[in-house]
């Protein structure tokens, strides 16, 4: 049995003054008009792989919002499966690579009329149905603290553990995938130090958010979620790092889920439009 081939993509769209544009790569190879996407190196997870072909076969600077959909089709290696992200760009430029000869920005309708393969046109309706945020919030869960039972001091005060560390160096290399504005975390010191590597090689400030830690957001729920809300109407991009006895009523609130997964050093990938959610995609894991 062949191994199954794993790629990675974006629907790439920017703003202007008459609507959405979105990025179509010509691939002289094939001579087809196609979505910007490419097989994972290996060790590379698949936001990291979406990204850096945006950038490769594009020459643009991309930051991931939805996740949209997975496309799975046969080519003569073996069974493929690429999985597509919505993704805005933000720099750059095209210059004629090994991959692709032609970039062009078109309308939404022009898309659906140059693409060349039908899975593409389904990945651009899923686009659609999502549409362009108006902000997004990725929420954290705070990586590994150490043993409770054996810290003597305030549990606000226990800190990371060895494998703690080891997931907030992880998120400090997903989070930027995402080009957030903003950090906020719930007081706890294992909430800051886990986006702490990323504040750092970011040089973005870590903003208080004590409504957001268990015992703020317990003492009053409902404006708990009010400053979520408030958090997630801001343009842009906001990180925010909580807990889990936190992190499953503030999703399941929005999304209606009754089973929210929140292991530790998760991310929430939450995206709004006039204060609605939107969509919703989760990392289980800190690389991705």
């Amino acid at each position: 049995m062949s191994t199954r081939i794993l790629a990675a993509g974006a629907v790439l769209w920017r703003r202007t003054d008459t609507g959405v544009e979105l990025a179509l790569v010509h691939r002289p190879r094939y001579d087809d008009w196609s979505l910007p996407k490419g097989k994972l190196d290996r060790g590379e997870s698949m936001p990291h792989a979406a990204v850096r072909e945006i950038a490769e076969e594009t020459g643009v600077t991309a930051r991931l919002g939805a996740r949209l959909t997975d496309v799975h089709y046969a080519v003569p290696e073996g069974p493929k499966t690429v999985r597509y992200w919505a993704a805005e760009a933000r720099a750059g430029a095209f210059a004629v690579n090994a991959e692709t000869d032609e970039l062009r920005w078109c309308s939404p309708e022009q898309a659906g009329r140059l693409l060349s393969y039908r899975h593409d046109l389904d990945v651009l309706a899923r686009f659609a149905e999502t549409g362009v945020p108006d902000s997004v919030v990725l929420l954290v869960r705070h990586a590994k603290a150490g043993n409770r039972a054996q810290w003597d001091g305030p549990d606000d005060d226990r800190p990371l553990s060895g494998t703690g560390h080891e997931q907030a160096r992880h998120l400090a290399a997903l989070l930027p995938l995402y080009g957030p504005d903003r950090l906020a975390s719930a007081p706890p010191l294992r909430c800051r130090a886990t986006l702490a590597p990323f504040a750092a090689a970011s040089g973005l400030a870590v903003a208080d958010e004590p409504l957001l830690g268990e015992e703020g957001y317990w003492d009053d729920p409902p404006a708990g979620l009010a400053r979520f809300h408030e958090l997630a109407a801001r343009p842009g991009v906001t990180v925010v790092c909580s807990q889990g006895g936190v992190i499953p009523d503030v999703v399941g609130t929005l999304t209606g889920e009754t089973e929210v997964p929140s292991r530790k050093a998760s991310t929430w990938v939450l995206g709004f439009t006039k204060g609605e959610l939107r969509s919703w995609d989760h990392h289980p894991r800190p690389t991705g």
